[in-house]
């Protein structure tokens, strides 16, 4: 009983020391997937800075990178119950919810960077629209380099890939494993390497930053550029906590926030230039994916968009009219 009533003061200490502090200014912890050396996390780490100096040090961000206070699966709902106001997770990790959060990892239905800004223009105000129904709303949202796949040898084939076990991350990629005849097997990216090497995962798809990041030439010897989709980064908050913010504290930091999502589309267009010259630099061969791989991998993807619209209905039909200007 004594324990109980602790805790229920502690709760109850923290929720006025939030609301208090919102009014205010306040120290905001800010949950993330990805390392330090991550661009994801640069760019978040300046986005903090940026707002500090905006607001005067009314709102302090202090950035906990590489899942150190919640692990990626845990992010969003720790910033829609305020353990966290604000956070940074991959929006298609939220498939399972809603198809609308999956659509940027649809295999070559937006594969470049034009392509890949028309589909989030196409779809922010529907993920917007379902977040908000959560508590949450979307400060601003970056695109990863275009996906490729790794592996312990030459993919020649969709067929080369019936049997080895595929690391996933999301339903996409998933169904992605599924379709291609692969074994799926969820690894959150702090993982990968120990399960490369302790032979949970033989292959993965993935963007040149997470292989240089896992420094994937210590256990894979091949990459594949398909460029096969540019999933999004979203940094979300939770909307009590904003809205309890002084109008120009909220406006200092949605300015912010659209500097970030700028810095962060340009960071992501070096980053897939730079991050794939490092892969050949550390000895990985780079392959210009084989007509057979991409015919195989595109006709998967064509299922997956197919699959994807029927699960999405109208909401679904709207955001690819939108993207494809019908």
């Amino acid at each position: 009983m004594i324990n109980h009533r602790n805790g229920l003061f502690a709760a109850l200490a923290a929720a006025l020391a939030l609301s208090v502090g919102s009014a205010r200014g306040a120290n905001w912890d800010m949950p993330t997937p990805y390392p330090d050396g991550n661009f994801h996390t640069k760019n978040i780490v300046q986005f903090a800075a940026d707002v500090d100096k905006a607001t005067n040090g009314a709102i302090k961000i202090k950035v906990h990178a590489n899942g150190s206070l919640f692990k990626h699966p845990e992010i969003k709902n720790a910033v829609r119950s305020g353990q966290a106001p604000i956070g940074e997770i991959l929006l298609s990790n939220l498939g399972n919810e809603n198809p609308v959060f999956a659509v940027d990892s649809l295999p070559f239905l937006a594969s470049n960077y034009d392509e890949s800004k028309k589909l989030w223009a196409a779809s922010k105000a529907a993920t917007d629209k379902l977040l908000r129904q959560q508590g949450l709303m979307v400060l601003f949202a970056v695109a990863w380099p275009p996906q490729g796949i790794y592996a312990k040898k030459e993919l020649k084939s969709v067929d080369d890939m019936r049997g080895i076990k595929f690391r996933t991350y999301n339903p996409a990629t998933t169904d992605l494993a599924r379709l291609a005849g692969a074994v799926p097997t969820q690894i959150e990216v702090p993982d990968i390497p120990t399960a490369f090497t302790t032979g949970r995962v033989d292959a993965m798809i993935t963007s040149p930053s997470t292989g240089v990041n896992s420094k994937a030439w210590d256990y894979v010897s091949d990459y594949h550029d398909t460029q096969a989709w540019l999933p999004k980064n979203v940094v979300m908050v939770n909307v009590k906590s904003f809205q309890a913010l002084d109008k120009k504290i909220q406006d200092a930091i949605m300015t912010a926030a659209k500097a970030a999502e700028d810095r962060g589309w340009k960071a992501s267009v070096e980053e897939t230039d730079s991050m794939t010259k490092e892969l050949a630099g550390k000895g990985m061969k780079v392959h210009k994916p084989s007509p057979q791989l991409m015919t195989g991998l595109k006709k998967i993807g064509d299922q997956m968009t197919a699959e994807w619209a029927k699960k999405a209905g109208a909401e679904g039909e709207a955001i690819l009219k939108a993207y494809r200007g019908k």
